[in-house]
């Protein structure tokens, strides 16, 4: 008897282990993914006038929020001027405090990609909601992506 209590007790601790990460995963984790491009102009677009604008390679791109401007997170670009690797797990930051008190800044100079460019003010867009995409079997991500508006420079 004693085994068979021996035997139940611990087939039933293997059950709680087994199961408390399969219970674990199925609660969705959030993730805000952030991503977008930037041109080398005074407007950060694609096109000026109908013309096509270089890329902005190798341009530090950060995510600033609140009223203090802080920096929460940032990227390089790539050799295409594309970002995409910023990526929050909020916590206690909501969807709405974040498109409303944060901006994307360009903290590289727009003469690094063309010297005819001011080597003064920063590119700077407020961020916009795209979309929700919801990965894995038991959709155990949830990722939300954001991106600029749309560049203009500032001081």
């Amino acid at each position: 008897m004693a085994l068979n209590l021996k035997s139940l007790l611990f087939l039933s601790l293997f059950i709680a282990l087994v199961a408390a990460p399969i219970a674990e995963a199925t609660v969705p984790i959030r993730l805000i993914q952030i991503q977008g491009s930037v041109f080398c102009n005074l407007n950060g677009t694609m096109l000026v006038n109908g013309i096509a604008s270089p890329p902005f390679s190798n341009a530090l791109v950060q995510l600033r929020c609140g009223p203090a401007n802080l920096l929460v997170s940032f990227a390089i670009t790539n050799r295409e001027g594309m970002f995409s690797n910023i990526a929050l797990f909020p916590s206690n930051l909501s969807l709405t405090s974040l498109l409303s008190t944060c901006n994307l800044l360009v903290n590289t100079p727009l003469s690094r990609c063309n010297s005819t460019l001011p080597s003064v003010g920063r590119l700077r867009s407020p961020i916009r909601f795209i979309g929700n995409v919801t990965l894995g079997l038991n959709n155990i991500l949830n990722v939300t992506i954001v991106g600029p508006v749309g560049f203009t420079l500032s001081a």
